[in-house]
């Protein structure tokens, strides 16, 4: 019971940090983005770009995670694995873009992390395509009034 415990509080930690990483990002987007004296347009791409360098720092934070969890002990990765943070970085690539190559599986522990990353990568993926949405639909609001 005291390891399910201690795998509920870690995994729960990394998903709350990679959701306010997204959260913090996308709300000072919001803040900032309007007071910026650019085009419209390039305020867009201001804004995916953003967004792109938080989903990869949301990624980093589960690939830490991952890595962590391996050094500890009771989980593994297998496949195509050779211990590395840098395969650490692919495997959490692929399962927060829900890709899965299915090169690299997990054992043991991380399984549950490797499945919430998956879940929370389509959650906050779509936050984000809904965030870009709102703003190309400002963007198309004053192409309409002539400010280009």
């Amino acid at each position: 019971m005291t390891e399910l415990a201690g795998v509920f509080g870690f995994n729960s930690v990394v998903v709350a940090l990679a959701v306010l990483i997204h959260y913090e990002v996308l709300s000072r987007l919001a803040t900032v983005l309007p007071m910026l004296n650019i085009r419209p347009r390039l305020r867009v791409l201001v804004a995916v770009f953003a967004a792109f360098i938080a989903h990869v720092a949301e990624i980093w934070v589960f690939a830490w995670a991952y890595y962590l969890l391996l050094q500890v002990g009771g989980s593994a990765l297998g496949g195509n694995f050779d211990g590395s943070l840098l395969d650490c970085i692919y495997f959490s690539f692929s399962n927060y873009t829900s890709l899965g190559y299915g090169d690299i599986e997990p054992f043991g522990h991380i399984r549950f992390l490797s499945v919430l990353e998956a879940l929370i990568g389509l959650i906050l993926i779509g936050w984000t395509a809904s965030f870009m949405y709102i703003e190309m639909q400002k963007f198309w609001m004053s192409g309409k009034n002539g400010r280009r």
